[in-house]
């Protein structure tokens, strides 16, 4: 799981290399490059654990760690941003097969009682796994180029294959349906969603282009449901929905991640343009989030079994999120890095309270011999929402910094080219602080409206009673 994440927040570090580097991509080609992996990751998730399910789900983190070190090689050997974006849909790929096969291995080897702090730590790994992309990201980008990123990783992909062929159990396989039209009815709906908000500043949101994917995303989604309750055995059942904890876990997920990966997307911009921090020192400046993450996870667990129901301890979570977020959005170049920190702590410590209330509540909501299809939810809630922070924050970043670009900066495509450009670094950096400042509102009100439902949604019977029998 931590190897999966780091790729997820890694490659964030090398948006200023890749953005002067010889591949020459646009702006929207750069948030591409971002998003292929996690739009791959998130849309692949569901039938990756179903696949799990039925073939093994051994099998599967074996296949998904062997794609995960070919997508990564392909990548550091790209010669052009078609043969990058590959690469990382190939990584993208394998991940998906790896996260859903870890927590259903995890829930299979752990005892009944020792499950909540299990999928608590399974939950803690998917942030963590994203500070240290920061951590290993910082000083491999300091002395090797953007190329050497890919080229670390994956080795570790190889030995980690290693590993588990050589230690982990077999999980028993069950009888899961893999529906092919409905996973590419899925996938072919996220993707043309994802594919309109990416493009919309560039474009223009009333483009044909951009309405054509959102039309055609919401027809496929709307297509998938169709088939779902048509098919005696559907991929992902939409009825499934009607279980109140289930739409909480996974709207929750789903939010949280938009949030936490807005700030992973943009924090290395902010300390590199606005800060002046080198890329070694930016690796490690976030860092001490991890200590957030700990706390809130650690307090999630202790005060969801003795103190507060998981609702309460999920929307003061959302609501921290939301607070932090805010706080974010009053940051500029002149804000000291402890009163910066303070505010991505916060952030962080509602991170840690919201994942292992609402991942339990997902998990619990199903019968154990879709523990795959559980973990697909669970994954496919986190990486959409990775990528849908990353899409949302930097459409809004790129629109709005834009817009207030000094006309002296000249046609720059990226905010590395305009702090170039002679006489105009701090009327560039205020643009981009400015532009940042509105991202994280918009985020932050995202979040905070999302705190209603998921408060009345997680407080619903269906989860408790599947507690209360000992599902996992």
């Amino acid at each position: 799981m931590l190897l999966v994440m780091v790729m997820v927040a890694a490659v964030n570090l090398a948006i200023p290399d890749l953005a002067a580097s010889g591949l020459h991509p646009s702006a929207s080609e750069l948030l591409w490059i971002v998003d292929a992996y996690v739009i791959v990751f998130a849309g692949l998730l569901i039938p990756a654990g179903a696949l799990g399910d039925r073939f093994g789900r051994k099998g599967a983190l074996l296949t998904g760690l062997a794609l995960f070190t070919a997508g990564a090689a392909l990548s550091a050997a790209a010669n052009g941003v078609p043969v990058l974006l590959a690469g990382r849909a190939v990584t993208g790929a394998g991940a998906a097969l790896v996260m859903p096969a870890t927590l259903s291995i995890l829930i299979h080897a752990t005892a009944l009682a020792r499950r909540p702090q299990a999928i608590a730590t399974w939950t803690l790994a998917t942030g963590i796994g994203g500070l240290l992309g920061n951590a290993v990201g910082g000083p491999v980008l300091e002395y090797l180029p953007w190329r050497g990123l890919f080229a670390v990783l994956a080795p570790v992909g190889a030995v980690l294959f290693v590993l588990t062929a050589a230690a982990l159990p077999k999980v028993p396989r069950t009888h899961a349906s893999l529906d092919p039209v409905g996973s590419v009815l899925l996938v072919g709906g996220f993707l043309g969603v994802l594919y309109g908000i990416i493009e919309g500043p560039g474009l223009g949101w009333t483009s044909a282009r951009v309405v054509g994917a959102f039309v055609l995303g919401a027809a496929l989604l709307a297509a998938f449901v169709g088939h779902a309750l048509r098919t005696a055995e559907p991929l992902l059942d939409p009825r499934l929905f009607l279980r109140p904890g289930l739409r909480a876990g996974v709207l929750g997920i789903l939010v949280a991640f938009i949030g936490l990966f807005a700030l992973f997307y943009v924090n290395a911009q902010y300390l590199q343009y606005a800060k002046e921090f080198s890329v070694l020192k930016t690796g490690f400046a976030i860092l001490p989030l991890g200590v957030g993450m700990i706390a809130g996870t650690r307090a999630s667990v202790r005060l969801a079994d003795r103190y507060a129901p998981p609702r309460t301890v999920a929307a003061g979570g959302m609501l921290l999120i939301a607070l932090g977020l805010f706080l974010m959005s009053l940051v500029d170049a002149d804000t000291p890095y402890l009163q910066y920190l303070a505010y991505v702590t916060a952030l962080s410590a509602g991170f840690g309270l919201v994942g292992p209330a609402l991942s339990t509540g997902v998990i619990a909501a199903l019968p154990p011999e879709r523990a795959g299809l559980g973990s697909g939810l669970n994954g496919a809630a986190r990486e959409f929402g990775s990528a849908l922070g990353v899409a949302v924050f930097g459409s809004v970043l790129a629109a709005r910094f834009a817009a207030e670009l000094p006309d002296e900066a000249g046609p720059a495509h990226s905010v590395g080219e305009a702090i170039g450009a002679a006489g105009v670094h701090d009327q560039v950096v205020t643009a981009f602080t400015d532009a940042m400042s509105t991202g994280f509102r918009v985020v932050a009100l995202i979040v905070l409206v999302a705190t209603v439902p998921v408060w009345l949604w997680s407080g619903g019977a269906t989860a408790r009673r599947a507690s209360d029998q000992g599902e996992p």
